[in-house]
């Protein structure tokens, strides 16, 4: 790839990790700024935001000629907010220098703009910077968080998510919060709903579970109805669809405490006939339903990094954004409700069909006398690396099953989705062949570990 040369005072597109290339101006450091080590960058100051990163040079295209095929993939409120700005600092700078050559220069030369010196950086290190006026502000969050992505007819698109987010910090709605359910995922949920700022009021089955939120600021409710009549929005996040109705329809449920405009938002994997289900109970007593189960893992969880997947009342969805900003990395809204429950349904199948693929090749490269760790070193460098390939296999080789996803829950998904699809006359084998090396690795008492320890069904 061409080396991309720059200097101080150039329009650019930066790109920092997963998120997209966003319009910036390449600036000196503040002085006191300690210079990154490891990779060539230039620091980058964004347009319509107050976010200054270290941006590597690979990551970086300049403005102009790449302007056209960046606008054809971000569509976002935010993103167009970012290039007026660069419109209008182009017809800003344009003036001034029409003005200073209406009052002429004698030597007819322009003030050369000053090379930027290439900094290194630390691989890993995207860490908070300093703007000039001395205020921190976050590499990465401000953008990411500022957006979700959304679904409209048939387009997704990433678009800003609301005015919830300045300057890299999110204002927390005024509305009042509920949650249902702490468990691997509902937890660092909560958690993250507190560091934002929330109202959360908690429930939970094992109330024990509610002291350390109740220590953070969290409200407690003693049952699903209370929490419900002293919440505008709750959220739930459970087991399984058995789990999701006794919480609305058993005594004391959410359905008791709903009122007309009372939200409520299910976050469980489930099945989408239990979506209708509790979706039209809630709607018939005059209440607000979404849909937003979440793709990812207790740790993606506690990092504030899920992804949520929503359905159902699009005026709820918004109303959860600075929930959602809190919790996740990114969102998308997928219309009527039901149709999140298929989406996460199918996600959950592959990633299950995955693992029990991955755990498959492990035991046959033992089994046929190859090294497992370089087995996992080749994967790793090839088109099927990542983060989920590379800690799952390491677990495994470790023996180390501590639950991120638990395997009951990752087989309960296989199942919900190959009943999804004999309803819709869809073949499932790869999906039914995993979910038997799921049912065989919960007859060795692997329920309750992560689900790498479906590893455990081929050597028993």
């Amino acid at each position: 790839m061409a080396t991309v040369h720059l200097r101080i005072g150039d329009l650019v597109w930066g790109k920092l990790g997963r998120y997209p290339p966003w319009p910036g101006k390449v600036v000196s450091p503040p002085k006191d700024l300690k210079k990154p080590r490891g990779k060539k960058c230039h620091f980058v100051k964004f347009f319509g935001t107050e976010d200054h990163a270290w941006i590597k040079v690979e990551q970086l295209k300049p403005y102009h000629p790449h302007k056209e095929e960046m606008i054809k993939i971000n569509k976002g409120k935010r993103f167009q907010q970012a290039v007026d700005a660069v419109e209008d600092f182009l017809k800003k700078a344009k003036g001034k220098e029409q003005n200073s050559e209406s009052k002429g220069d004698s030597k007819g030369k322009k003030t050369p703009t000053k090379p930027l010196k290439i900094l290194e950086e630390d691989d890993e290190d995207l860490s908070a910077l300093k703007d000039p006026s001395e205020k921190p502000v976050s590499s990465l969050e401000p953008i990411s968080k500022r957006l979700k992505i959304i679904e409209e007819d048939t387009t997704t698109s990433i678009q800003a998510a609301d005015s919830t987010a300045i300057n890299g910090s999110i204002i927390p709605t005024d509305k009042r919060i509920g949650f249902l359910g702490l468990g691997l995922m509902g937890s660092g949920i909560v958690s993250n709903l507190l560091k934002m700022g929330h109202v959360v009021t908690v429930w939970n089955r094992t109330a024990e579970k509610c002291d350390l939120f109740i220590q953070e600021g969290a409200r407690l409710g003693r049952t699903p109805a209370e929490v419900v009549s002293m919440c505008d929005i709750t959220f739930s996040c459970v087991s399984d669809p058995k789990a999701a109705r006794d919480l609305v329809l058993g005594p004391s449920g959410v359905l008791q405490g709903i009122r007309p405009g009372k939200c409520y938002v299910e976050m469980s994997t489930v099945d989408p006939e239990t979506i209708t289900e509790l979706s039209q109970v809630i709607t018939s007593r005059g209440g607000r339903f979404l849909e937003a189960p979440v793709a990812g893992s207790q740790q993606l969880s506690n990092d504030g990094m899920l992804v949520i997947v929503a359905a159902g009342d699009r005026t709820v969805y918004e109303d959860c954004s600075s929930c959602f900003q809190a919790m996740g990395k990114t969102s998308f809204f997928l219309g009527e409700a039901g149709h999140a429950a298929r989406m996460m349904l199918i996600l959950n199948m592959v990633q299950g069909s995955f693992m029990a693929t991955i755990a498959e090749g492990l035991t046959l490269a033992q089994a046929t006398g190859q090294s497992q760790q370089t087995f996992l070193d080749i994967l790793c460098q090839g088109q099927m690396a990542s983060t989920f390939v590379d800690q799952k296999c390491q677990n495994i080789l470790q023996g180390n099953f501590k639950p991120d996803y638990y395997l009951k829950h990752i087989q309960k998904d296989l199942r919900l989705a190959i009943s999804m699809g004999d309803t819709a006359n869809h073949p499932t084998p790869m999906a039914a062949a995993a979910n038997e090396v799921y049912k065989r690795a919960k007859a060795l008492d692997q329920s309750d570990n992560d689900m790498s320890a479906v590893y455990r069904a081929y050597i028993h």
